[in-house]
């Protein structure tokens, strides 16, 4: 995947395609909390997440409709990678080592959790 890392704005503004599908600007500002940006600055940043590549949109006449073209999931997984690459050395062990101290987690709770996961997945 070659999407570039989402700002906090962005990905907050990602959460809400992710959460209520195809909107245009003036949806997507009624579901944000106040305070509330200007219409124009949503905008410019729904525009430069279509030039990064996560979101795309519909012309109905003037009205823009945008859409997400990367899931959630597929975003969660490059932020991931991307976590692991930056800060431990590209190995998944030391993540999970890490993680494990920080949260005291025992070997028979990370092992729960990978079932569990397993699980999910089928």
């Amino acid at each position: 995947m070659s999407h570039k890392k989402l700002t906090k704005a962005e990905e907050e503004i990602m959460q809400l395609f992710w959460e209520h599908g195809p909107s245009t600007v003036s949806q997507l500002l009624d579901q944000l909390s106040e305070p509330k940006p200007a219409q124009t600055t949503l905008s410019s940043f729904v525009r430069i997440l279509e030039k990064k590549g996560f979101v795309n949109h519909k012309a109905y006449g003037r009205t823009y409709e945008y859409f997400p073209i990367i899931t959630q999931e597929e975003y969660s997984k490059f932020s991931l990678k991307s976590l692991v690459s930056n800060y431990f050395g590209g190995s998944m062990k030391e993540l999970v080592s890490f993680i494990a101290k920080e949260e005291d987690l025992s070997l028979q709770e990370i092992t729960d959790i990978i079932e569990e996961s397993k699980k999910e997945q089928s």
